[in-house]
């Protein structure tokens, strides 16, 4: 009978092990399956609340997918850097993701009405999601006396009550309170990073998720292309506007991959802040661009784009340009190729520029497609001639 209490022991501190220590997460990591099916249930999410802009391109429209989108993107940002800082491949991590997901779950049912009749709903369950996170922080942080830790959990916990209160107000002012809390969270997170000790290792791991989050988001604008598609008679025309629109969201894989992806951030406090928080407006940006997808291609054969999907589609690649550009000056890269990336930044600003002009004129869709499409090319041409003149090309184009 002892030795098979032993045994049973052993099994169950194999099995679910306390929470990994901040500092100690391995620094090569591979991610797992568990992780990546996380990823795509808040992906899902973000898919409701891209299909609410697509068919509300407006001011209003605008807020409601900024306010709910920010408040997705913090609690998935919550739930991967603790993976990463305190999780384990053991039954306690998978329980931990799993009871996330299924927090997750009815609060995608609720973000399509989040800015109206839902709106009480999405509240009281992001509460609950917050909740949630700041009990599984304060058990990863228990007994260590870390001051940033209980900072952090009090934070979440207020984030949670905030919601929650939220739910009594009336929906044009839910969705104002909601904005300012998305601000006042990204303001206290960024001032967390920035002072905890130590320095928050950002690994390789960390790096892939985002990645990885990045390529899930993308695969909106081929969606955006096919829901396009689907309620369209099939010609010639909507055809080549549907591909072309798939081109510029390739392009934004592109330019993310090619200057940002898969490369560190230096290893300093600003640097990290910036990395991670920049991430927000590039990942908003790209799931705009591929909610004005729809619009689009059903525009094909009118002589000028309509305004709003001319300004989300043009201003959303716009931001994915200047967003990729301040995160690339985030990187190790950024210092060790000055020769590039001082260039490709000017010239990302420009052509952010000429993408906002390029709204201002609405062209029909299949012109406005060509042009985003040749403007998205143009810092990768100026990295290839960067390339090509360098000393040691080696260094100048990963």
């Amino acid at each position: 009978m002892v030795a098979e209490n032993e045994r049973w022991d052993r099994l169950r501190r194999r099995l679910w092990q306390p929470p990994r220590p901040h500092g100690e997460q391995p620094q090569e990591r591979a991610v797992g399956p568990l992780e990546l099916f996380y990823d795509l249930v808040v992906v899902v999410l973000v898919a409701q609340a891209a299909d609410h802009l697509a068919g509300q391109p407006t001011w209003r429209g605008l807020a409601e997918f900024a306010a709910v989108f920010t408040l997705i993107w913090i609690a998935w940002l919550n739930g991967s850097l603790y993976h990463d800082l305190h999780g384990r491949e053991d039954a306690r991590g998978r329980t931990v993701l799993l009871v996330q997901i299924l927090a997750l779950v009815p609060l995608g049912a609720f973000v399509p009405q989040a800015g109206g009749t839902r709106g009480a709903e999405f509240a009281v369950d992001a509460a609950v999601l917050f909740a949630i996170l700041a009990v599984f922080w304060r058990l990863a942080g228990r007994g260590t006396g870390r001051r940033t830790g209980l900072l952090f959990v009090a934070g979440t916990v207020a984030c949670a009550a905030a919601l929650a209160a939220t739910a009594l107000l009336p929906a044009d002012v839910r969705v104002t309170a909601w904005l300012l809390l998305d601000a006042c969270y990204l303001v206290g997170f960024g001032i967390m990073i920035g002072t905890a000790r130590p320095v928050l290792t950002i690994t390789a791991a960390l790096i892939e998720r985002f990645g990885a989050f990045i390529i899930i988001v993308l695969g909106e604008t081929v969606t955006g292309v096919v829901a396009g598609l689907v309620h369209e008679p099939t010609g010639a025309l909507t055809i080549a506007v549907g591909l072309i629109a798939v081109v510029i969201g390739f392009g934004a894989w592109w330019t993310y991959f090619d200057f940002v992806g898969h490369r560190p951030p230096r290893p300093t406090r600003a640097a990290t802040v910036q990395w991670i928080l920049t991430h927000l407006p590039l990942t908003a940006a790209v799931t705009a661009m591929g909610a004005a997808m729809p619009g689009l291609v059903e525009h094909a054969h009118d002589r000028s784009s309509p305004a709003p999907i001319a300004w989300l589609l043009c201003a959303g690649t716009a931001v994915a340009l200047g967003s990729a550009m301040v995160l690339a000056a985030s990187l190790q890269a950024w210092q060790q190729n000055r020769r590039l990336y001082r260039p490709l930044a000017g010239t990302c600003i420009a052509v952010a520029a000429l993408c906002l002009a390029l709204a201002a004129l609405r062209p029909a869709p299949l012109l406005l497609g060509l042009a985003l499409v040749l403007l998205i090319s143009v810092p990768w041409v100026v990295a290839v001639a960067r390339h090509l003149t360098a000393d040691d090309p080696t260094e100048e184009l990963h």
